[in-house]
């Protein structure tokens, strides 16, 4: 169970902070971001999920909890990586509910600034 949420936030208001000019949207699926990837970028992955069963019939969709978790580096600002942290929660809003904000954190060797949250989103079949 996958959710469309690379459709999602590939939208101008999240383009404008994780999206290079030509470049691709800064994005990954967890474990799939590069070395060398260019700051802020954003990962995501899913935490759990559950068929929706019935007794009847095959069940027709599954819920999902995502986590997505945003960085930045030091330089930028924690109101960047606060605003890059909005523009996901806006553009997956439409799609599917936050269901918790898990903080805000500073990595005590790189100084890396991380904001992230959870997403709770009903996948059809």
């Amino acid at each position: 169970m996958t959710p469309p949420i690379f459709k999602a936030v590939n939208v101008p208001a999240v383009q404008a902070h994780l999206r290079a000019l030509r470049g691709p949207l800064r994005f990954y699926a967890f474990g799939m971001a590069p070395q060398d990837v260019q700051y802020p970028y954003a990962v995501w992955r899913t935490a759990a999920g559950t068929p929706g069963n019935t007794l009847s019939k095959r069940p027709d969709h599954d819920a999902g909890l995502f986590q997505i978790d945003v960085y930045a580096k030091p330089s930028q600002g924690v109101d960047t990586v606060r605003a890059v942290a909005i523009a996901l929660r806006d553009a997956i809003e439409g799609h599917a509910y936050v269901t918790a904000w898990r903080g805000e954190s500073v990595d005590p060797q790189t100084k890396n600034l991380h904001v992230g949250f959870d997403v709770s989103w009903i996948v059809f079949r």
